[in-house]
Formats: structure tokens, C-alpha cells, sequence
């Protein structure tokens, strides 16, 4: 008797396109998890010639009216798209649980059906009530805005063609499921159809579409990679918990920069710009303290003051801590060792912590010299100057190096009231930077401590 063979299905990766004859939890070519799907079949043959809905015309025949930017009525938001949200473009916002995601958008929807315009707010993770329980709070109520708590995928288009909106908010894209597709909402499969079937209806009726994805354990967006390539603009939301200070930053934008940031502040009742955050990171001092310098770092394009400070003491334990907090662990240890080889500065008894003020998260080689000012300073038990700020990169050989858009940094210290500045040597126009702020540029790790001599011990 001839035995039969059970042919068993293909399975791909949405990542990399890796492919197994049986379903893994992770991929072995890319290593992501959760992204091993039953492969769609594949048909024989070659695709036809089929008509077309619009003909092919000269580039400088297309209009381009229908994609200029509307502004969506909060400054920072239009600042971080380059205008305004575009209708028929189609916005990922990702980000943690708890940081503001869903307060944001619906501020958002708020303020473009108080334009006199439909909106249409479509909640896979709340009730209605909830939702609405939530606008009172925030002010978010108004006759333009229509609610529905919706998880099924023909639902939701339902709704689109019944409200007919000019703004749609699907808050979040990993709620919603489709029974024509296998699998449970939040799938590779079921991700990848919701995601196609709401950007292909928002293209067709140029309806600006705002969804919400959520993130892995590693802050990247979940679901298929597939997902960040079919929308136009990918944007982040970040915010420590224990800081209300929030940031928007673009990942990816089709229609403007990607490196400008937005600033907004998580209050009671509900979600602030915060138009200028400088303030936010430098603390004042009623008197003069060691261990602490300012410096101003680049978020995108906008320059902002941060405050660094540090603090050493003598170690009882024979391994001395190193602890760090908002800045790279890496970059201080490095500074420490610097400081030691060039400076003649002991730190082998030492128990040192260095930190941000605020919560800000510095990681830009530019805040080399003020963690090292700070902890020369902390050490020696010298202050700095009030007034002065530290911009540079320290290398190991000792050397202060130049960094990128010193003149804007240098425009915002002294917009803020800062009146001397360490930079490196070589930076070019110093002398044209600005005319009232003292600078003193240095090629060594060794010159720039110098600022701390002549003053006073505490």
C-alpha cells in the first residue's frame, strides 16, 4: 500500500521573510519574537494587465492642494510634523502604558471638531463612558467629536462611512480584529489587515488617521515591521513616570523633518504644551554648590539647558559604586578614567553619583565637559561659576572636542542669562557667536578646569 504524506504549511517571518516548516515563538534568522505567521498561499500564473483608477500624468501636473498640512491646533504637535497633520496621511504614536498617549489624541480631537470639523474617536481599549468620563475632565467635549468603543474591523469601517470624519483616531490598532483573518486582535496577521484595510480607507477619502500602537519591552513598536513602513509619520511619546514632563519625537516623517521635538506637560486635567522647557532642568541655588555646572544639549533642533551634577564621597567598601542617572553609565565612566589619567584627580576611594536634574535624559557626547566640570568639581569641592555653561566632547586622550550647532547653544545660554562659556578650541565663527557672553575656548580637559581656579572653598 502506497503511504501518504501530510504536507504541512509554510511559515514566515513578517521581519525578515525567514521561513520554517513548522510555527516557532522566534525567529531564527532575526530573532523577534512573535512575528512567525502561517505564510499566505501563493498563486500560480502571471498577474494580468488590469484598468487602472487614475491614468499616469506629468509630475508637474498633479495636484498638490489636497496634501497640504492642517494645523491640529496644538503648537507642539504641528512642530514635531513640520506644519500639521496631512489629510489622507496616516500617524503612528507609540509609547509605554501610562505615559499620555490617549489624553494626547483626544485633546487632539477636541480642539479639530471645535474648528468645525468631524471627528471620529474609535476606542478598542475603553468604554464610551469611560472615554467620556475623561473628556469632562480634560474639557474635551463637543458636538463635532463622535465616540464609538469599537474592536471589529467592519464595525469601525461602518462608522467611518456612517460619520464620514475628516479626522479618525483608532486608539489602539492592536485592539482591533477582523473575522475574515485568522488569528486573536494584536496578531502579526490580524495587526498587518487592520492596519491596510484603515490606511487604504483614509487614502481614499483623505481622512487624516491618527492610530495608536503599542510598544515591546524594549520601547519598539509591537506587531509586524511591516506596520511602521505602510504609515506616513511614526512618532514617540516618552516620559518617565515619575517626572510629568512628557516628549514627542519623530521616528519617521514623510512630510517633514525628523528631528525636531515636542515638549508637553501631564497635569490633572489633562495634557499642556510646554512652549519652553529650559527651566525644567536646571535647578537654582540659593547659594553657591560644588558638584553642579550646566550645559546645553540639542533635542532635535531645539537647544536646551540641563543641569549635571555630582556628588563624591569616601568609599566604605573596597569596590567603589559608580551610579548614574540620566546620563550614559558608559560615557561617565569613561570621563572618571580621563579625569584620573589628565586632571591628577584620585577617585580610586571614592564612591562617585552623577545625575541630570529633572529627569532629563542626556546621552549627547556634548555633555562630556560639564559631567567632567561637575565632577572635578565635586571632588576638589570647588564651585563653578553660576554663570557658566560647558559645552564639548571629552576623548580619551584628554582632548575637548567640537560639537554640532554651537552658536544655537550658545544664543539659548545667553537668551536664558548665562554670561561665560568653556567650548572647545577650533570651533568655527566663536568670534561671531554672540558679543556678550565671555568665551573661553579650551583643547584640553586640563585647560577647562581652570575655570574652577580662585574660587572659594566651601
Amino acid at each position: 500500500m502506497a503511504s501518504t504524506k501530510t504536507v504541512r504549511p509554510a511559515y514566515v517571518c513578517a521581519e525578515c521573510g525567514w521561513t520554517t516548516s513548522k510555527w516557532v515563538g522566534r525567529c531564527g534568522e532575526c530573532q523577534a519574537w512573535g512575528t512567525v505567521d502561517v505564510a499566505a498561499p501563493v498563486r500560480a500564473g502571471r498577474t494580468q494587465a488590469a484598468p487602472v483608477a487614475t491614468p499616469a500624468v506629468p509630475i508637474s501636473q498633479v495636484a498638490i492642494e489636497s496634501a497640504r498640512s492642517v494645523g491640529s491646533g496644538i503648537g507642539e504637535l504641528d512642530r514635531v510634523l513640520g506644519g500639521g497633520v496631512v489629510p489622507g496621511g496616516v500617524l503612528l504614536l507609540a509609547g509605554e502604558p501610562g505615559v499620555g498617549k490617549s489624553t494626547l489624541l483626544l485633546e487632539v480631537a477636541a480642539r479639530w471638531a471645535r474648528a468645525g470639523r468631524r471627528t471620529l474617536y474609535v476606542s478598542g481599549e475603553e468604554s464610551a463612558a469611560q472615554v467620556r468620563l475623561r473628556a469632562e475632565r480634560t474639557g474635551a467635549v463637543d458636538d463635532n467629536l463622535y465616540l464609538a468603543a469599537e474592536t471589529d474591523l467592519g464595525g469601525v469601517l461602518t462608522h467611518i462611512d456612517t460619520v464620514d470624519p475628516s479626522l479618525l483616531i483608532v486608539d489602539s490598532v492592536q485592539t482591533i480584529g477582523s473575522a475574515d483573518v485568522e488569528g486573536v486582535p494584536g496578531g502579526v496577521t490580524q495587526v498587518r489587515e487592520v492596519a491596510s484595510a484603515v490606511i487604504q480607507r483614509a487614502k481614499r477619502d483623505g481622512i487624516a488617521t491618527l492610530l495608536v500602537g503599542h510598544v515591546t519591552k524594549d520601547g519598539s513598536v509591537a506587531g509586524p515591521r511591516v506596520l511602521e513602513h505602510l504609515v506616513d509619520v511614526v512618532l514617540q511619546f516618552e516620559g518617565d513616570r515619575s517626572s510629568r514632563l512628557r516628549l514627542l519625537r519623530a521616528v519617521k516623517n514623510r512630510f517633514g523633518p525628523v528631528d525636531e521635538i515636542g515638549c508637553f506637560d501631564l497635569v490633572d486635567d489633562g495634557i499642556v504644551e510646554v512652549p519652553d522647557p529650559t527651566g525644567l532642568f536646571v535647578s537654582r541655588h540659593a547659594q553657591p554648590v560644588a558638584g553642579t555646572c550646566v550645559t546645553v544639549t540639542m533635542e532635535g533642533r531645539r537647544p536646551l539647558l540641563a543641569e549635571v551634577q555630582a556628588l563624591s564621597v569616601t568609599s566604605s567598601t573596597p569596590s567603589p559604586r559608580r551610579t548614574s542617572s540620566g546620563l550614559d553609565s558608559s560615557r561617565v565612566a569613561m570621563i572618571l578614567a580621563v579625569l584620573t589619567k589628565h586632571c591628577g584627580v584620585h577617585l580610586g576611594q571614592h564612591d562617585v553619583y552623577t545625575a541630570s536634574v529633572g529627569g532629563a535624559r542626556l546621552v549627547e557626547p556634548s555633555v562630556d565637559l560639564a559631567v567632567a566640570i561637575a565632577t572635578f568639581s565635586a571632588v576638589l569641592e570647588l564651585v563653578a561659576p553660576p554663570d557658566l555653561v560647558a559645552i564639548g566632547e571629552v576623548g580619551l586622550a584628554g582632548e575637548v572636542r567640537k560639537v554640532s550647532n554651537l552658536a544655537a547653544r550658545l544664543r539659548e545660554a545667553e537668551r536664558i542669562g548665562f554670561k561665560r562659556a568653556v567650548v572647545p578650541a577650533g570651533s568655527e565663527g566663536l568670534d561671531t557667536i554672540t558679543s556678550t557672553m565671555s568665551i573661553r575656548p579650551v583643547h584640553t580637559i586640563r585647560e577647562a578646569m581652570a575655570c574652577l581656579d580662585g574660587a572659594a572653598k566651601l
